[in-house]
């Protein structure tokens, strides 16, 4: 992740002719239920450049989750292609990649370009059940962590302090 997204900023900034911060935290990993949830997370990881105001659609970033879906490489693939397909029950590449464009699409339409700490700041994402079993596999990692439901999902992740 680090490679990406240092090449990712460089390009940008020698483009732009930019300096400074580029990306606004560390990289952050978040247990995801695949299922919807997986889905909402891997249409908002596309759109994040589109959030930003970089790009107008997820294909005119180099280096995006859309652009490795629609035009998949024959080698040095990031995707395992195979795998997603069967996680998504879908029977081939090409209707995981219509599908994908629909969850694009309908995202642009809907225009909900805003930043969700569901994505960002979570531990766990998912049904109830599924997120109470990351936070007892964490143990004594997750003691102070809370589950909180929001819009339909269960959350882990630690109370913020007030600001």
């Amino acid at each position: 992740m680090q490679v990406v997204a240092g090449q990712t900023a460089q390009e940008y900034y020698m483009r732009k002719k930019r300096k400074g911060a580029y990306w606004e935290d560390r990289y952050h990993a978040t247990a995801i239920q695949s299922d919807s949830h997986f889905i909402k997370c891997l249409v908002y990881i596309d759109m994040n450049m589109v959030q930003a105001e970089v790009v107008s659609h997820p294909s005119e970033c180099r280096w995006s989750g859309f652009n490795e879906i629609q035009k998949p490489k024959m080698r040095y693939t990031i995707i395992n292609y195979k795998h997603l397909c069967n996680r998504r029950g879908t029977r081939s590449l090409d209707m995981l990649k219509k599908a994908h464009r629909q969850w694009i699409n309908e995202s642009i339409k809907q225009d909900k370009l805003i930043r969700d700490e569901k994505w960002s700041q979570s531990i766990a994402v998912g049904e109830q059940k599924y997120v109470e079993s990351i936070k007892m596999q964490l143990g004594v990692k997750a003691k102070l962590r809370k589950i909180h439901e929001n819009e339909g999902s269960f959350e882990l992740h630690e109370d913020q302090a007030p600001t």
